[in-house]
């Protein structure tokens, strides 16, 4: 049967393994991307990762799901911030191409895990999906038909950056803006707190930590609701680490949302949250690679 390796490159690890023609995890495998250290050790890493499985394995093709603005054409980074110092630029498509015969697609990682949710998740069957992962920042994906929607420049749906209340959205309503907004209203280093000590306070009752949620998923509404009225999805599905508290935030997100949007949008929408977790990326990189496949 056939094999193809996937890489999924984050800012703390590079997820990689084996997946078959089904799309069936056969092995799965992580290891530090020691992101400071540069774009060029995150190349060679990648490069290492598929010499060892061309060397051991039939593969058929290289998947890349990665961080930053990618030209998925070329296979290379449009633009990464310096959190990766000169990630900007680092082609993959070519060596592996040039090194090892084989076929190569790269990514963005929000528009993976949007594809593995559309494929083999939250998004299956939908007819256009919004996804958002929510985490250190926010990203967004626009699936349309089947189709990531890129935009002009291969830059759509980077809706962290959305002007709202003189600030952007990801200031106001990420992960790290939880836990930022608790540190303060506590007095406290803000390194000493995260999002499972915030919801396993608020579930106790703390009234700081409930209401910075409370305001945390207001703001998320109201961003969603501007994306649903450019939109109109049939679905909008909540990704990253604290959305795993589905069942603390689905009433109060949906409330929010109801409260933001005319009622035939709001009754047009099915909110869900991410079910691939920590294999979203994989996943939705060796989607994407079949999806290139069958177009050439």
């Amino acid at each position: 049967m056939k094999q193809y390796i996937s890489i999924d490159i984050g800012g703390t690890f590079i997820k990689y393994g084996l997946i078959n023609k089904n799309g069936e995890i056969l092995e799965k495998h992580e290891l530090a991307t020691e992101a400071s250290k540069g774009g060029e050790q995150i190349l060679e890493k990648t490069l290492k990762i598929v010499g060892d499985y061309k060397e051991n394995h039939q593969v058929e093709g290289v998947a890349i799901s990665t961080a930053g603005m990618v030209d998925t054409k070329n296979g290379s980074i449009r633009y990464a911030s310096e959190l990766i110092p000169g990630y900007t630029g680092i082609n993959f498509k070519d060596p592996i191409k040039e090194r090892f015969n084989l076929a190569c697609t790269v990514e963005n990682d929000v528009n993976c895990a949007g594809l593995a949710e559309y494929k083999s998740g939250a998004g299956k069957n939908s007819e256009i999906a919004l996804i958002l992962t929510i985490g250190t920042g926010i990203g967004g994906c626009a699936i349309i038909n089947g189709e990531v929607y890129h935009g002009v420049s291969g830059s759509a749906m980077e809706i962290g950056y959305m002007n709202m209340q003189n600030s952007t959205f990801e200031t106001l309503a990420s992960a790290k803006a939880l836990v930022e907004k608790v540190a303060d209203l506590k007095g406290e280093n803000v390194e000493d707190w995260n999002g499972k000590k915030i919801f396993d306070l608020a579930k106790g009752g703390d009234e700081m930590c409930i209401k910075a949620i409370d305001e945390m998923c207001d703001v998320l509404a109201r961003g969603i609701a501007n994306i649903v009225y450019v939109l109109n999805p049939d679905t909008v599905i909540l990704g990253g680490g604290i959305m795993a508290q589905e069942e603390y935030l689905y009433e109060k997100i949906d409330n929010n949302l109801e409260k933001y949007l005319q009622k035939p949008l709001y009754d047009a929408i099915s909110l869900k949250f991410a079910s691939n977790q920590n294999a979203a990326g994989m996943l939705g990189a060796f989607y994407n690679f079949k999806n290139q496949e069958a177009k050439n």
